[in-house]
């Protein structure tokens, strides 16, 4: 297959990007960045991430396109500035994208486009599939308008699946390289109550599932891509402070994290439940569906 990429570059990005290539798949990368070194079956196609230019070529004769594309949420503080570049850089990417694909003569089959787990909001201890309406905050709101502008691809007869993804766990990136280093320094601790849910999943597995998106002809929707085994914060202090061989100190107070952090604080406070029901139904079988060999794994990796 030819597939498509946007957001190549990232954490996530890259590691799909090989994945794809050892799979056989010859992948097109859209980037803002400078790209050299191509591999054989790769290519990059330069794009700013906003406006339909030169690169919606690539996108005509495409087999399916995947739009990894976004600001990373932790990367500053909640300024209104901010939230609202967090916002645009998914919204106009993906409107971008779907502008291109209403221009190709031959149209993709397939959009798979990320979204986030945070669709539904601080959902405290119910299980989330699904079929859970979106709930409140910055979060839910920018899910919202992210997958509300990939479903217009649906009118142009290209079949969307929403990857609402859980927090990635993986070297180099992602969730617990923010939380590895107090922890290796003794300094580990759950944040916030400690009782709210976090829906991780290992990277190896948002890769693989995406890869197994791709060869389901009937999956589209809201897909969630989480584990299917959610720990609470204070378990998953504990899993990763015995992994390591260290402590794990009473919770921080959340209203510490609140005046530290400000609005931001919600993405470590919020609590989500979230189950990968139809990814399960699909016939998904999960590489890493326990903690501690996740864990496991990424640590050695970074051995």
């Amino acid at each position: 297959m030819r597939i498509v990429l946007a957001g190549g570059t990232g954490f996530i990005g890259r590691a799909l990007k090989q994945k794809l290539l050892s799979a056989g798949h010859e992948v097109v990368v859209l980037t803002r960045k400078s790209s050299a070194g191509a591999k054989a079956r790769e290519s990059f196609v330069a794009w700013d991430g906003r406006n339909t230019g030169e690169w919606a070529a690539s996108l005509d004769g495409a087999d399916a396109v995947i739009n990894l594309s976004g600001e990373n949420i932790a990367a500053k503080r909640w300024t209104p500035e901010q939230k609202q570049k967090i916002l645009a850089s998914r919204v106009d990417a993906t409107r971008a994208i779907v502008n291109a694909i209403g221009l190709a003569r031959q149209k993709p089959a397939l959009l798979i486009n990320a979204s986030a787990v945070g669709y539904y909001g601080d959902a405290g201890n119910r299980e989330l599939t699904e079929a859970r309406a979106r709930g409140a905050g910055f979060l839910a709101e920018t899910c919202e308008s992210w997958e509300t502008e990939a479903r217009k691809a649906e009118r142009l007869g290209v079949r969307v699946i929403l990857a609402r993804l859980g927090p990635v766990l993986g070297e180099k990136g992602g969730m617990l390289s923010k939380m590895l280093p107090p922890f290796r320094f003794f300094l580990g601790a759950p944040l916030g109550t400690g009782k709210q849910w976090i829906s991780w999943v290992h990277q190896e597995d948002v890769t693989g599932a995406l890869l197994f998106m791709l060869e389901q002809g009937d999956l589209s929707g809201p897909v969630n891509v989480t584990s299917g085994v959610p720990a609470t914060m204070k378990d998953f202090c504990r899993t990763l402070a015995k992994i390591l061989s260290r402590p794990s100190w009473p919770p921080v107070p959340s209203i510490f994290l609140k005046m530290l952090m400000g609005e931001m604080a919600t993405i470590i406070l919020a609590s989500q439940k979230v189950l990968p029901l139809r990814l399960l139904e699909a016939g998904y079988h999960f590489r890493y569906p326990d903690l501690s060999a996740a864990f496991a794994a990424i640590l050695k990796e970074n051995a």
